[in-house]
């Protein structure tokens, strides 16, 4: 017995300890009110209300994770008889029961689109008693083992208060009356005087309730809402991040790509770069675009970068640097603001067009596949726009300009971070 006592103080040592360490807390106490509905068996020519005010329940929940728990719970109430339609009758009820708790609001990542809606689903078993009042025999009360299934709605109020709406099932097994008390729960009644036919069938009864859960614990949130991701940082902790960010985002080579993404961190002043700070050779013959007058199309150091002979109109060699993608302008998640390293490409369709007044360009903006899609056609819209509003600025008749949103790319591999960053663009096309 000793052992034994040894072993249970242990093993509660060991729970109170690591519930001490997760940054959320897990008892919470419930108390609602509400409907009942005893579905089967009644005696035939009985019938109950559809929503019969008459339940109350308790109960008190343990969260093993934020995502699963337990708790124990027991309700009572009684049923009766649907009135003008029915005999009457009365039939207290108590249950009593353990379950099993999932919250769904965390398994399904319900932050992504609310923090004050929740949603719990519970089964388990227990026992239950039927006493009776008003009935046609002289019934003693009875008790049932039972099983309980259901759902309950969460509406955050504070951290320690929410709102509750519950709906659950309850199966009740060896069940040797009617709910109403009437009759014996059995194909075959028995002949007068009456006697137990010793046959056990089943009943079915749910319930519907509103209520209140209070959330127990000294942690500021308990596990129906923790999200990890909202922990909060101490000042100092702030302090040495904001810091630590401003370091991450010095660019020492006024490339427009902070150091920590930068390749190439001393790039030359005005040299046009990729996302990685690297200074681009479109047309890979060894002179850099920002020294090379044909950036497009390869040729030697003495002639500047651009082919001995050209082959061909520069309309046509602006169109294949567009349709082999190279000339776009890059932004940021969530922005309609160019990011600094690619704003030259919207100079050079500026230059372009100066030098080709029979020209016209529509600029066409797109969006990853993060978030809502029509949020997603607005803001490729918008940049869109905002190169459409540079090149104005530069001088470009609006005449020869149209712009229009795309919305997303779902030409490129959404899972990768790079992918997605190439899908947040604006690109032209020469009309």
């Amino acid at each position: 017995m000793r052992k034994i006592a040894i072993c249970v103080l242990l093993i509660l040592g060991v729970i109170s300890e690591a519930a001490s360490q997760q940054p959320y807390n897990r008892w919470s106490i419930e108390v609602n009110a509400g409907f009942n509905k005893a579905m089967a068996p009644l005696t035939p020519g009985y019938f109950t209300p559809t929503l019969n005010v008459g339940h109350i329940d308790f109960g008190a929940r343990y969260m093993i994770t934020e995502k699963f728990g337990v708790k124990g719970d027991f309700g009572f109430g009684s049923f009766h008889e649907l009135k003008t339609i029915s005999p009457e009758f009365t039939t207290p009820y108590f249950r009593a029961d353990i379950q099993g708790v999932a919250n769904f609001g965390r398994i399904l990542n319900f932050e992504s689109f609310t923090k004050k809606f929740g949603l719990l689903g519970h089964a388990g078993a227990g026992f239950g008693k039927l006493s009776f009042e008003k009935t046609i025999l002289n019934t003693q009360p009875e008790y049932q083992y039972n099983f309980i299934f259901g759902s309950t709605g969460l509406v955050k109020i504070s951290n320690r208060i929410a709102l509750t709406g519950d709906i659950s099932m309850i199966y009740n097994g060896r069940q040797t009356y009617m709910f109403d008390g009437n009759q014996f729960n059995a194909p075959i009644q028995p002949q007068d005087p009456p006697s137990n036919p010793f046959v056990h069938a089943p009943g079915t009864w749910w319930t519907g309730t509103l209520g209140l859960n209070f959330y127990l614990g000294k942690k500021e949130a308990h596990a129906d809402w923790y999200i990890a991701a909202d922990n909060y940082a101490t000042k100092e902790e702030l302090a040495s991040q904001i810091n630590g960010i401003k370091d991450m985002l010095k660019d020492s080579d006024g490339d427009g790509v902070p150091d920590y993404l930068d390749k190439e961190p001393n790039t030359p002043t005005g040299a046009r770069v990729n996302s990685t700070g690297m200074t681009m050779d479109s047309d890979g013959d060894g002179t850099p675009d920002h020294m090379d007058k044909c950036p497009f199309l390869p040729g030697p150091a003495s002639t500047n970068g651009c082919p001995v002979e050209e082959v061909q109109e520069q309309v046509d060699f602006f169109r294949k640097a567009i349709n082999d993608g190279y000339v776009n302008v890059y932004y940021a998640f969530d922005s309609s603001k160019p990011l600094g390293y690619s704003v030259s490409s919207a100079s050079y369709v500026a230059n372009f067009l100066k030098k080709n007044p029979g020209v016209s360009v529509e600029v066409m903006g797109y969006a990853d596949e993060l978030g809502p899609e029509d949020y997603n056609m607005k803001l490729s819209e918008k940049r869109a726009k905002a190169v459409y509003d540079v090149l104005v600025s530069s001088g470009v008749d609006a005449s020869r300009l149209s712009y229009k949103g795309y919305g997303e790319d779902t030409s490129v591999d959404k899972s990768s971070a790079d992918a997605r960053q190439m899908a947040r663009r604006a690109s032209f096309s020469v009309k």
